[in-house]
């Protein structure tokens, strides 16, 4: 036997190169992939983010007409913005599902079932306030493609807009405003909005609205949260900047206000 012959030594040489290219064309299919999707996961979250702000902003124009603000409290008024019962499963576009009732509920005391008065009143990293902690109730709710009554809107996300009573008060009764038909040139409202989207997209963010002696509102966003957490702000006063003219909004990302 002849250990000097080279039969079958291309053979091997072409198994070996096609290996090679196969690894690095699956790489390439899983780089490009992943690309794909944090560019999509970015893109979900922004504009989440951004649908969350618009409902806060539509909201807000059918809280100018309320004239007593401790009738949000209670959940007895809501926004015209609404597609049904405060209650109960909604579908999204992409064929997932949410439950009002259980959002509440996680933006109440963090869980699914229902909070009984200790879970609100418990202190936690998310709620410090105690017996101040906001008690939120639903106020506006629908699809982001039916916020404008001319279907200008082309949105996959499902928005929700809660209010409570803000916590600065420091008053032991988060059912009652300070501001009310005898005295309407008081109280502050704290705002919650929450964007649900495809591929389990969530935004939240609160703000807080303070009404003058004119038709305006003061308000200042408190924070935003979301799948990047660590865009999330802190707490800060009830009204960080005074309010203008409803038409002449802009939002500032980076000093956190309204313009």
């Amino acid at each position: 036997m002849d250990i000097r012959r080279e039969d079958g030594v291309a053979l091997m040489v072409a198994m070996m190169a096609m290996l090679l290219m196969t690894a690095l064309g699956v790489a390439l299919v899983l780089t490009t992939s992943s690309e794909t999707i944090i560019a999509g996961n970015y893109r979900n979250s922004g504009e989440a983010m951004y649908a969350a702000d618009a409902v806060l902003e539509r909201a807000i124009d059918d809280l100018l007409t309320v004239p007593d603000w401790n009738s949000l409290l209670t959940g007895s008024v809501q926004s015209a913005f609404i597609d049904g019962a405060p209650s109960g499963a909604r579908t999204l576009p992409d064929g997932s599902t949410l439950d009002l009732t259980q959002a509440l509920s996680m933006a109440n005391c963090q869980k699914v079932t229902t909070c009984s008065s200790t879970d609100m009143d418990a202190i936690t990293t998310e709620r410090p306030w105690g017996p101040n902690n906001p008690r939120w109730q639903l106020y506006a709710y629908g699809k982001m493609s039916d916020l404008m009554p001319t279907g200008s809107v082309d949105s996959s996300y499902y928005v929700v807009v809660m209010v409570a009573d803000d916590p600065s008060e420091n008053d032991g009764n988060p059912l009652q405003d300070g501001m009310s038909q005898a005295n309407p040139g008081t109280g502050v409202m704290a705002m919650r909005a929450e964007a649900f989207g495809p591929r389990g997209a969530h935004k939240v963010v609160e703000m807080t609205v303070a009404r003058t002696d004119t038709t305006e509102l003061e308000r200042g966003y408190t924070g935003q949260r979301g799948q990047d957490e660590q865009n999330r702000r802190a707490r800060k006063a009830a009204v960080q900047t005074p309010g203008k003219a409803l038409t002449m909004q802009t939002l500032d990302l980076n000093l956190g206000g309204i313009h």
